[in-house]
């Protein structure tokens, strides 16, 4: 479990945030949506520690994470994965090299040992055949599946997913969504995702959590949202579902 509490982060004076209280549940995939600016990009960034929040707390489970010190921030962050919207794969870094990074950086094992979680993590993520291929080699898909696969070869109790769909086509989407999901139940891991696809949140929207201008505004289920009689949120769904329409009469 990771939970916001009472989160407010500012920039130049201006509250992104404000007051956000939210708690994203372990074994579930768990949604941020929101507009362009609302702030959903600044809660995930400031909830896995990439901005330092002005007000409020984040737990990690029953640890107040923004207390930490920087000894024990990092004990919690070799527990957390993520997957950044590009990939952010080494263009110069094998798919095995890319998946092994995070053994290398953070644990003292062997050479054999790394390899071997290396080799079981992608054949998790169904890449068997490209160990020895390049970022550049690879399709979009099998890029966000290497990267799915070196945010959970240490075996992460959370994981951070920032707009994992972004550049895909519908089809290779629902395949990245699934096995979010698959992998989220499988290890029983905290899964928070940050998306503007409608799509995604309606395959595998657990709990979702909506953002407008910096506060959380609303937060339920998939179901939720077909009976919900939040303004906002209704626009933001229609616009979404406008756009989605538009990009396909193009």
């Amino acid at each position: 479990m990771i939970k916001a509490d009472h989160v407010t982060k500012q920039f130049d004076g201006r509250a992104v945030l404000d007051n956000v209280s939210a708690v994203f549940e372990t074994g579930k995939t768990n949604l941020i949506i929101g507009q362009s600016g609302s702030g959903k990009t600044v809660l995930l960034k400031s909830l896995v520690g990439l901005h330092n929040i002005d007000d409020g707390n984040i737990y990690y489970d029953d640890v107040c994470y923004n207390t930490l010190d920087f000894k024990h921030k990092k004990e919690i962050r070799k527990q957390v994965g993520m997957i950044f919207q590009g990939g952010a794969l080494f263009d110069s870094f094998t798919v095995v090299e890319n998946v092994k990074f995070p053994l290398d950086v953070f644990t003292d094992l062997s050479e054999e040992e790394k390899l071997d979680m290396v080799n079981e993590t992608l054949k998790r993520v169904r890449l068997e055949n490209a160990h020895r291929l390049y970022p550049s080699e690879i399709s979009g898909g099998m890029v966000k599946r290497v990267s799915i696969a070196r945010a959970i070869v240490m075996k992460p109790r959370y994981l951070f997913c920032d707009e994992p769909n972004s550049g895909l086509d519908p089809l290779t989407s629902i395949v990245i969504d699934n096995l979010i999901k698959e992998i989220t139940e499988e290890y029983g891991i905290t899964t928070i995702i940050n998306t503007h696809d409608m799509n995604s949140v309606m395959e595998i929207g657990e709990t979702i959590v909506f953002i407008y201008k910096g506060k959380m505004w609303w937060h339920g289920s998939k179901d939720d949202i077909l009976m919900s009689d939040n303004k906002e949120l209704n626009n933001f769904v229609f616009a979404s579902a406008m756009a989605k329409r538009a990009r396909k009469s193009m």
